[in-house]
């Protein structure tokens, strides 16, 4: 405890930091998790349903699973009768407004990342400005405990700002990780929900 207060104001901004980071982190965890589902099931049953003709149902399926793979799904069924180039361009529209979605609130843990570093090399130039001052009001007679509160905001400034950068570049790769996979899902989706209603407009020529 008595070397947090030795940190600074410096230190409390970045433990501030690390505290919003960690929240960010574990609410986009929980989003992401719930919109990463089996993408080939959820077409294959919605598909079912619109062979047998149940758009309505079809569609209530789509609003109540949630995530971009859904959404795209739902999208394209609205926007069956139209032309490919129409569908298509619906489909895409949705697609890249659900990975907007998606990575919301992720820049706030890059920013996280790029700045924590350097507000710890803040407070350790604030700690040797510290240790010079004292070295100037007090020469030539110095004792040692003089400087410790210089030099120990400068090196626990220093240590906090990478303790909370190394684990937000590990918060900000899982999650990135997890999106990339989702948008896998969701374009291969995509494909072949266009494909399907494509083929369907085609058998009725």
């Amino acid at each position: 405890m008595n070397m947090m207060v030795q940190g600074g104001l410096v230190f409390w901004v970045i433990v501030g930091l690390g505290g919003a980071a960690v929240a960010v982190f574990f609410e986009r965890l929980l989003h992401l998790r719930r919109a990463q589902i089996d993408y080939s099931d959820f077409l294959k049953g919605v598909c079912n349903v619109l062979e047998n003709g149940h758009i309505d149902e079809a569609m209530m399926i789509c609003e109540e699973t949630p995530g971009p793979v859904a959404a795209v799904t739902l999208t394209a069924i609205r926007h069956r009768q139209g032309s490919h180039e129409a569908l298509r361009e619906a489909v895409d529209n949705t697609g890249r407004a659900e990975i907007s979605r998606l990575e919301r609130r992720l820049a706030s843990l890059a920013i996280t990342c790029q700045i924590a570093p350097l507000l710890g090399l803040l407070g350790t130039l604030l700690g040797v400005i510290r240790i010079v001052q004292t070295l100037n009001e007090q020469a030539p007679v110095v004792q040692s405990t003089d400087l410790t509160a210089g030099l120990m905001q400068a090196l626990v400034a220093t240590v906090a700002g990478l303790l909370v950068a190394v684990p937000c570049h590990v918060m900000y790769m899982m999650l990135m990780v997890r999106i990339e996979r989702i948008v896998l899902d969701m374009e291969a989706c995509a494909s072949e929900i266009v494909a399907y209603f494509t083929k369907q407009d085609r058998s009725m020529l």
